[in-house]
């Protein structure tokens, strides 16, 4: 591989549930589906099937998803414990829980849409339908890419808000150091090999409603975010990108672009 260092990855996530909490992970294999693993469960309406995802549902990011050694994902409720995404009480529990009828599933061929607004001031107006790539519970790209150079940008365009990795939610985070500057944003067009894999940068990753949501831990709704990226960066933060060829990625591997 050739290509121009870009930085280093300093972390990888999977969410093995849409919209609920996930996990780091020291390496996984990314294919054109995302890293094994991601997204292998969404809570969808008991009725019409449709996913329900936090940009609607906010209550789902207080809930957690983590992947056992032996494949099995466990999902952690506040105050409704731990359980197994196979154990088939799981629908009733999530529904209970999250206060609305739903079932817990695995993405199946057809085209799953959720709904969203990109109105974070008023996120219940506007909606509108959107579709998952067909067979998953991604959003839009398999691999989303976002660096501590446009953390560190945002966080200088407002230093009051809380630039939280979480909140974002990236496949891999990038350690390109504190330029000051969106990097990513020139990324997109170009090849990127990311570990073992290689991958085509798409477009910038436009910000919905949630990341400004409440988070785990007492982390309050926070509209600055939103405003900041709304006001000075055309609303968007990070890229997505399509594997062209999947490929082990681990914490600590070189990100060259060419």
């Amino acid at each position: 591989m050739t290509g121009a260092l870009a930085g280093v990855v300093s972390e990888l996530w999977r969410f093995p549930v849409k919209s609920m909490q996930g996990e780091r992970i020291p390496e996984g294999e990314l294919t054109a589906r995302g890293i094994v693993g991601d997204r292998r469960y969404a809570a969808r309406d008991a009725t019409d099937g449709r996913v329900l995802s936090a940009k609607r549902y906010g209550r789902l990011l207080m809930a957690s998803a983590r992947i056992e050694a032996d494949g099995t994902v466990v999902i952690t409720l506040p105050e409704a414990g731990e359980h197994r995404a196979d154990d088939p009480g799981i629908h009733a529990v999530l529904s209970e829980w999250l206060e609305h009828p739903c079932r817990l599933e695995p993405p199946s061929e057809d085209q799953a849409t959720f709904e969203m607004s990109l109105d974070a001031d008023h996120p219940d107006d506007d909606t509108f339908n959107w579709p998952c790539p067909p067979g998953t519970y991604l959003d839009l790209g398999a691999a989303h890419l976002l660096t501590t150079a446009s953390l560190a940008a945002a966080r200088g365009l407002h230093p009051d808000d809380a630039w939280d990795v979480r909140r974002f939610r990236p496949t891999a985070l990038i350690d390109a150091g504190e330029t000051a500057e969106f990097l990513e944003d020139a990324w997109v067009g170009c090849t990127v090999d990311l570990g073992g894999a290689t991958l085509t940068v798409d477009m910038p990753t436009i910000r919905c409603p949630m990341p400004t949501r409440p988070q785990p831990g007492g982390v309050p709704r926070d509209l600055g975010i939103a405003h900041t990226l709304r006001d000075h960066h055309g609303n968007n933060l990070g890229v997505y990108a399509s594997v062209t060829s999947p490929g082990r990625v681990a914490v600590g591997d070189q990100v060259l672009v060419r």
